[in-house]
C-alpha cells in the first residue's frame, strides 16, 4: 500500500507551536493527519502520483483556532435569521442595515439583532432610541439584544409578544414603562437575563431543513475566520437531544466543518439533579467522533449558582441553597467521571463553588477529571491557588472587550487591570485557554479575542490592561490552540502542527506575527483545512474551495446580503459593483500600467473617481483610454 501523502502544502511559513522546531516550510498530510514536516525539498520528495500539491507563496500558516466556549449549536439553529452588528463601526451603518432588512423581511417574521456587539464599538457611542426603531420599522417586529443587560423592542414587537400595561415584570427582570404604565420597549436584566431569553423565545423558529442550512452557513463563517474547532457550552433553550438533531445529522452526513465537543446544560431550575442523573445513564463521556463528541456537563450545573455578568448591575449574591444544590450535581458527575464547566463571573461565586468541589474531592478523587470555571473575571489569587491544587482550569473569554467600559464605571480602572488575571493564572500553572462566549454576549470573531489578549483594549478602544498584563502573540495563539485541548481532553491530538496530530490549519490573509496590532482584528483566512480537507478558500486559493454552499435559507436571510462579521458580504458586493462600473470607462484591458489599478480601492480613495477624466488626470495618465 502506498504511503504517499494525500496533500502537500509547501513554500509556507508554518508556526508549529513545537518549541523544538517552531517553524517549517512544508507539511505532508495523509488520512486527515500531519504525516511529515520539514523543508520544501524533503517534503516534496514524499509526493506520489496522486498527491495534491499547493504552493502557499511564502504565507504564514497557523494551527486551526479552537474556541473554548462557543454556543455553536444554538447559534447555528438561528444564524440565518439574525442581522449581525458584530464589527459594524457606526450606529448609522447599523441602522441602514436594519432598515434594509425590515424592507425584505416578510410577516410574521422578526428582524433580530441578537448580540455580538456593544454600543462602545459605534463611533456614536450609543444604542438606537426606541423612536428610531419605530420610525425604521413601524410594522415589522424588531428585537435587539445588547449583551445580556437589555433588549430593545419596537412597538410591533411589543404587540406580538403581548406586552401591555397589565403584563407584570418577571423576577430578575424589568419591563420599563412610561408615565401611563405602558411598556416602552426597553427590557432590562435586573440582575439576570431570563426576561431577555423568554422574549426572544417568542419569535418564529426556522423549519428543520432551514436550521440545517443555517448551521452550515454559521460554520462557513467561522471557517472564514480561521476557526476549526469549538467546545459548545450548551445554552438557554438548548434542549437535549432535540436541539442537537441538526448537528448530529450534519455529523452523520460528513458535513461538519468545525470539530465540536459539546457539554450538556441543564434547563430545569430545581430539577438539575434529575437531568444529570438521566444523562449520565444515557450518554457516555467522550462518545462520538473527532468531529462530534460529548465533553461533559455545563456551563449551567445548577441555577442557584448562576451569577450573570451584567456589570451595569451590582454583583448578585448567590442564595444559601447554592452549596447543597451544587454538591448534589457535582457528586453525580464525579462518580461518573464526567468533567464539568461552571459559569462563574465573580470570585465570590468561585470561592463558594470551590468549597463544594474540595468537599466532594474528599470522598471522590477528582484526578483526571478536566473540570473548569468559565469566565472568572474577578478571580482572586487565593482561588487561583485552590484551582491549581485541585487540578482544575479556567476558560476565559473576551467579554471584557465588550463590557470593559461598564466594569470601569462600576469598579474603577485599577480593578479592571487584572480582570481577568490571565497572566497570573498562567504563571500559577493553572490550565487556561481562550474563547468568545459567542454569539450573544460577544462576537464569534476569534481575532477580536486575540487582539484583546495582545493589546489589552476593548473594541471601543479603551485600554484596560497595562503591557505587563498582556500576552505576546505566541502566548495568545497558544491560548486559542494547544491550550484548549486540555479542556476537551484532546491533548496531543490537535492544537499544533505536528506529526500525527489532526491536520487542522489556516493560512491567514496577513502575518499574525508581523502585522500592526490594530490590524489583528481584521484578519480572515485565505485557506482553512480541517482534517486535511479544504473547508474554506478565498483570494489566491479560491479555486481550491471544496465546499458547495447553497444560498442561505430563507431567501430573505440577512446572511445573503451581509454575510457575517462587519457585514463583509455587502462590502464585497459594493466592491464588485464599483469595479464593474469602472471597467469600461478606464479601459483596464489596455496595456497602460496605471489602468491596471484596483477599482474598489480607488473608488474608496479621496480622489475624484466619479469623473473618470479628472480621476486619470489626477494619476497622471495620458493613454488613449481617457
Amino acid at each position: 500500500m502506498s504511503s504517499a501523502p494525500d496533500l502537500i502544502l509547501h513554500r509556507g511559513l508554518f508556526t508549529t507551536l513545537d518549541r523544538r522546531r517552531p517553524t517549517v516550510h512544508a507539511v505532508a498530510i495523509r488520512d486527515g493527519r500531519f504525516q511529515a514536516l520539514g523543508d520544501d525539498r524533503e517534503v516534496l520528495a514524499l509526493a506520489g502520483p496522486r498527491t495534491r500539491v499547493i504552493d502557499l507563496g511564502g504565507r504564514r500558516v497557523l494551527p486551526g483556532l479552537i474556541d473554548n466556549h462557543l454556543h455553536l449549536i444554538r447559534g447555528g439553529l438561528n444564524y440565518n435569521m439574525e442581522l449581525r452588528w458584530d464589527g459594524v463601526p457606526s450606529l448609522a451603518d447599523a441602522m441602514r442595515m436594519l432598515r434594509r432588512q425590515v424592507e425584505v423581511t416578510p410577516p410574521p417574521q422578526w428582524v433580530r439583532v441578537v448580540g455580538g456587539f456593544t454600543e462602545h464599538q459605534f463611533v456614536e457611542k450609543r444604542l438606537p432610541t426606541l423612536d428610531e426603531l419605530n420610525a425604521v420599522a413601524p410594522d415589522t417586529p424588531v428585537f435587539i439584544l445588547h449583551l445580556y443587560d437589555r433588549a430593545l423592542l419596537n412597538a410591533a414587537a411589543l404587540r406580538v409578544c403581548g406586552y401591555t400595561r397589565d403584563t407584570p415584570s418577571p423576577p430578575g427582570g424589568e419591563i420599563q414603562r412610561d408615565g401611563h404604565g405602558h411598556p416602552t420597549g426597553l427590557l432590562l436584566a435586573r440582575p439576570n437575563a431570563s426576561i431577555l431569553y423568554a422574549t426572544l423565545a417568542k419569535g418564529p423558529r426556522l423549519p428543520f431543513d432551514y436550521q440545517v442550512n443555517s448551521t452550515r452557513h454559521f460554520m462557513r463563517e467561522l471557517n472564514r475566520l480561521g476557526v476549526t474547532g469549538a467546545i459548545d457550552a450548551g445554552g438557554g433553550s438548548q434542549q437535549w437531544p432535540d436541539d442537537y438533531a441538526v448537528v448530529r445529522q450534519l455529523a452523520d452526513a460528513g458535513q461538519l466543518t468545525i470539530r465540536i465537543a459539546y457539554n450538556l446544560f441543564t434547563q430545569k431550575p430545581r430539577q438539575e439533579k434529575d437531568d444529570f442523573l438521566a444523562w449520565t445513564q444515557s450518554v457516555t463521556y467522550q462518545e462520538g467522533t473527532d468531529y462530534f463528541r460529548h465533553n461533559g456537563a455545563g456551563e449551567m450545573l445548577v441555577f442557584s449558582a448562576a451569577d450573570f455578568e451584567d456589570f451595569r448591575q451590582p454583583r448578585p449574591d448567590m442564595g444559601p441553597e447554592m452549596e447543597g444544590d451544587l454538591d448534589a450535581v457535582v457528586r453525580i458527575l464525579a462518580q461518573n467521571r464526567w468533567p464539568w464547566r461552571l459559569h462563574a463571573t465573580y470570585d465570590e461565586t468561585i470561592r463558594r463553588a470551590l468549597d463544594v468541589f474540595e468537599k466532594v474531592a474528599q470522598d471522590i478523587p477528582l484526578d483526571g477529571i478536566h473540570w473548569f470555571f468559565d469566565h472568572a473575571e474577578t478571580i482572586s489569587d487565593a482561588s487561583i491557588g485552590r484551582i491549581a491544587a485541585l487540578g482544575g482550569g479556567v476558560a476565559v473569554q473576551h467579554r471584557m472587550a465588550y463590557q470593559g467600559e461598564y466594569f470601569v464605571e462600576r469598579y474603577g480602572a485599577g480593578a479592571a487591570q487584572t480582570t481577568p488575571p490571565v497572566r497570573r493564572m498562567l504563571e500559577a500553572g493553572v490550565k487556561v485557554s481562550a474563547g468568545t462566549d459567542a454569539t450573544r454576549v460577544a462576537s464569534y470573531n476569534p481575532w477580536v479575542s486575540l487582539a484583546w489578549l495582545v493589546t489589552g483594549r476593548t473594541v471601543g478602544g479603551l485600554r484596560l490592561y497595562p503591557p505587563r498584563q498582556c500576552l505576546d502573540r505566541e502566548e495568545a495563539l497558544r491560548m486559542w490552540t494547544e491550550h484548549v485541548t486540555w479542556f476537551s481532553n484532546e491533548e496531543g491530538k490537535k492544537g499544533r502542527i505536528a506529526e500525527g496530530q489532526l491536520a487542522d490549519l489556516i493560512v491567514p490573509d496577513r502575518d499574525f506575527f508581523a502585522c500592526a496590532e490594530d490590524e489583528i482584528v481584521g484578519t480572515t483566512s485565505l485557506l482553512t483545512l480541517v482534517g486535511g480537507t479544504i473547508v474554506y478558500a478565498a483570494g489566491p486559493f479560491a479555486s481550491l474551495d471544496e465546499v458547495d454552499m447553497p444560498p442561505a435559507m430563507p431567501d430573505w436571510s440577512p446572511v445573503n446580503t451581509y454575510g457575517g462579521y462587519a457585514a463583509w458580504a455587502a462590502h464585497e458586493q459594493r466592491r464588485h459593483a464599483t469595479e464593474a462600473r469602472g471597467q469600461a470607462p478606464c479601459g483596464c484591458a489596455s496595456a497602460c500600467g496605471i489602468h491596471g489599478h484596483a477599482h474598489g480601492h480607488a473608488h474608496a480613495a479621496p480622489v475624484p473617481v466619479d469623473d473618470f477624466k479628472s480621476f486619470w488626470g489626477a494619476l497622471g495618465c495620458a493613454c488613449w483610454a481617457v
